[in-house]
């Protein structure tokens, strides 16, 4: 805040509120850029992606075990 603060002070071309510029700096109000959109989709999808290549490593995970296990028991005898 004080960093905020010292900021508006030096500021060549003080702005109409100084509410507005306190909010802007601190990103309590930032204007919402499309970049920032389309990164935060892009992250929700790549999570959902994730989830599915750990439910798929699991299955996966557990057919291996059961073609394992028969093997391990041959060896055993």
């Amino acid at each position: 805040l004080f960093a905020v603060l010292v900021a508006l002070y030096e500021e060549p071309e003080k702005p109409n509120s100084a509410l507005d510029f306190l909010k802007h700096h601190l990103g309590a109000s930032a204007p919402e850029n499309p970049e920032i959109e389309a990164l935060r989709l892009e992250v929700a999808e790549m999570k959902e992606k994730y989830e599915a290549v750990l439910e798929e490593n699991k299955k996966l995970k557990m057919k291996l075990a059961q073609y394992e296990q028969p093997q391990e028991e041959k060896q055993g005898e």
